[in-house]
């Protein structure tokens, strides 16, 4: 069906029709406020809204060369993170029931055997990483079937995942990529306090701190009506884990001192060639058996 999934920056084509491949997307929170612990997914307002942010802006990343599948599930709200009686964290289980129901139902109906890419961003995140643990870490022939992971904007550390490793290049499959935008020189994450974080640079690909410059960017998303705005913001992995960037004054973006919401958006064509280089690597290594 045609949804905000199918949105495509000037420039870039859909490959949805003839993709090999399927990534199952957990959007992030969009539920910001209100008077209940999870939203609802019926509820129109908040879905045109999760439609309009994340699916459009981040879903989106991977329509060149997967079919996407991106569930409504009852999210938990915003506020949810910061409870300290019991209640956030049951927000979050039935948040995540919902999510694994879907995933199970994607595998029962839609996957008949086909590669599959986690992706997700900020709470999506703490959703995606369950459902690796739960079915992919405990089912070797699932696990074969893993391009990789795109686990954004939550804090992952070395012990999150037992069987499945971070990536450390361009074209490593079977493994994890995750970072957190900060503004240069900016330690405090949303949160949490950073220490020992995992962080892949989404302009190297690698884990590691070395610094790489703006002109490796190949495009920062600015909307739908303009092309991606290229060599806009560098990045360096910081020894705590966090990913720490440069915004120049003439790009539109604010200054802030957290970037969590452009994850995707400042590294959007990066993303979107990244996806494919691991996609035709997966199918490269399994020629050959």
């Amino acid at each position: 069906m045609k949804d905000s999934a199918d949105a495509l920056p000037l420039g870039t084509t859909d490959g949805q029709a003839t993709a090999r491949v399927d990534v199952f997307f957990v959007h992030p929170t969009t539920y910001i406020i209100g008077h209940h612990w999870n939203g609802g997914t019926t509820w129109k307002g908040l879905n045109r809204l999760t439609d309009k942010q994340s699916i459009r802006n981040q879903a989106s990343v991977f329509n060149g060369s997967c079919r996407v599948y991106a569930p409504r599930y009852r999210q938990a709200k915003l506020s949810a993170y910061m409870d300290q009686r019991g209640n956030g964290l049951r927000a979050f289980d039935t948040a995540y029931a919902d999510v694994k129901k879907a995933f199970q139902y994607y595998l029962a109906h839609y996957n008949q055997g086909r590669p599959i890419i986690i992706a997700s961003h900020s709470q999506g995140t703490d959703h995606a990483l369950r459902l690796v643990r739960d079915f992919f870490e405990s089912d070797p022939i699932l696990a074969k079937r893993l391009v990789a992971c795109y686990l954004i904007g939550r804090p992952i550390t070395l012990d999150s995942l037992k069987h499945t490793p971070p990536c450390d290049s361009a074209s490593q499959t079977g493994c994890y990529v995750t970072w957190n935008t900060l503004h240069w020189g900016v330690e405090k994450l949303f949160f949490v306090q950073p220490n020992g974080l995992v962080c892949i640079n989404p302009l190297s690909w690698k884990r590691d701190t070395a610094y790489v410059p703006a002109g490796k960017n190949l495009g920062s998303l600015q909307g739908f009506r303009k092309p991606p705005l290229q060599n806009t913001v560098d990045a360096q992995c910081t020894p705590s884990g966090v990913l720490w960037v440069h915004i120049p004054l003439l790009s539109g973006y604010p200054q802030w001192s957290s970037y969590h919401i452009y994850d995707y958006g400042f590294f959007y064509m990066n993303m979107r060639e990244n996806v494919k280089t691991r996609v035709e690597e997966y199918f490269r290594e399994n020629s050959k058996e």
